[in-house]
């Protein structure tokens, strides 16, 4: 435990940005709060609380920042944003990319507010998990969350008298599911909300992951009217309804992922992705080997500043329930002996370049919920389903101050000055920056205590104790 004798300079330099969402005690609470998230190994209100040993409070003032206070986490996340745009390097640009994307935040148990025991589909099993989805900025200086929302599971008695409500049928030999099979009573009503989902009024009975998704799109347009900024998503996402909304109803190009079971309509008939590139990548090697002109071309693209090469086809091809879509299919060896990712677009006149780049910028929210999760993202403890959103609201600060430092250069000045070292590096390093300049800060407030005559073992004694309790 780093004990902190007061508020790193990061925290300091960027509070009067959020002045206008609290109260004057409760924007005290949320840089004590912040602080925690930066520097503290344990992200917990009871953990948080313990780094302050010289001006340490109760511990229930830091829960009712979660819990009590009045501030509005759609201000916060403005005022977060705004932040963000006021920086040349964190700012939205032309070339930028929107991706959607979600997590688990898995939890031992499951006496919190909403959780559920979800399919962890990166580390396999079902866990007990609330399930986050985001909406992140990328382009080639910076990323970060734009809007986040948690998932409810779906309250199936609200889901069962809705639709009766509006007069949607249900089937009467379906109700003895209830009892005796649970589980696919589920299916059966989910299954039937999906397919009226369109219609006025069903929407409302259960927000899915895609809805939520589509309502942070619609807030993103809504807000910014006049960005045309692409979306992409992996292929889970990349469902025709979601597809046909983005194009139709907001107007927004967007770069997909199909999977290999996914269907090209050819003039003698459909077959999967996967059978299509096989002889794709055949007549490809035979025309190679005969000197001909190849089917797949390399192309290159800039990454975060990296030079990236692929071996890409780019084609405008029907694709089975999405319509004439470009379809782009990526391999990374020269040979096409790797395993190769299909991307679809709304854009046909795109070329492999400009969608393999935008795709590309999809990797940017796995990394955020990797890093986010070390800023405190799935560290909470409290239990209320408001306080729980609030946490991640707060990740979301820090995180964006940490995304905010490296392009801002009356902090960088600061720092510099006081560490007396050039700084430069990622989002971690960043933090560990901030550990550095409360480690600095201690370290001065402990010289200044022996100069003006305190013994060593006085001024140690609050930190002492603080490491013991």
């Amino acid at each position: 435990m780093l004990p902190l004798v007061e508020l790193p300079e990061i925290v300091r330099h960027y509070a009067p940005w959020f002045e206008s969402v609290f109260s004057p005690e409760a924007l005290l609470q949320f840089q004590r709060y912040l602080s925690g998230l930066i520097i503290s190994e344990n992200k917990t209100v009871e953990g948080i609380n313990k780094l302050f040993v010289i001006e340490s409070r109760n511990q229930s003032s830091l829960n009712r920042l979660l819990t009590a206070s009045p501030f509005s986490e759609e201000a916060l996340n403005q005022q977060r944003l705004a932040l963000l745009n006021s920086l040349s390097g964190t700012q939205v640009k032309p070339k930028g990319v929107l991706s959607v994307d979600d997590t688990l935040l898995t939890h031992y148990g499951r006496h919190f507010d909403e959780i559920a025991y979800l399919r962890d589909t990166v580390n396999g099993g079902y866990k007990w998990a609330h399930n986050l989805v985001n909406l992140h900025y990328s382009d080639d200086q910076t990323d970060y969350p734009l809007h986040f929302r948690l998932w409810r599971p779906a309250d199936l008695n609200k889901i069962e008298q809705g639709l009766q409500a509006l007069d949607i049928r249900l089937r009467k030999g379906k109700f003895a599911l209830k009892e005796s099979n649970p589980k696919k009573w589920r299916q059966y009503l989910l299954g039937v909300w999906s397919r009226n989902q369109g219609k006025p009024g069903v929407a409302a009975l259960y927000q899915s992951k895609l809805w939520i998704a589509r309502d942070m799109l619609q807030t993103w347009v809504n807000q910014n009217p006049d960005w045309k900024l692409p979306v992409t998503f992996d292929s889970w996402y990349t469902q025709p309804a979601f597809c046909r909304f983005l194009d139709k109803e907001l107007g927004l190009p967007y770069v997909g992922t199909l999977s290999s079971n996914d269907q090209v309509v050819l003039p003698e008939g459909r077959v999967t992705l996967e059978q299509f590139v096989n002889e794709l990548k055949q007549k490809h090697l035979d025309t190679v080997a005969s000197g001909g002109k190849p089917l797949f071309h390399k192309i290159g693209i800039t990454y975060k500043g990296e030079k990236e090469t692929y071996y890409s086809y780019c084609r405008t091809q029907r694709i089975h329930n999405y319509g004439k879509q470009r379809l782009v299919i990526n391999f990374n060896e020269s040979d096409l002996s790797d395993s190769p990712s299909f991307y679809n677009s709304n854009r046909l006149i795109w070329q492999s370049v400009g969608i393999t780049r935008i795709r590309r910028h999809r990797w940017p929210v796995e990394v955020y919920h990797e890093e986010g999760k070390a800023e405190g993202l799935d560290k909470y403890q409290v239990r209320d389903f408001q306080a729980i959103s609030r946490h991640i609201g707060l990740v979301a600060v820090a995180y964006s101050l940490l995304r905010a430092t490296p392009h801002d250069e009356a902090l960088l000045h600061k720092l510099q000055c006081e560490l007396e070292m050039n700084l430069e590096g990622s989002t971690p390093f960043w933090r560990r920056v901030s550990q550095a300049q409360s480690l600095w800060v201690l370290a001065c407030f402990i010289s200044a205590g022996l100069t003006q005559g305190h013994t060593l073992r006085s001024l140690m004694a609050p930190f002492l104790a603080a490491a013991c309790s």
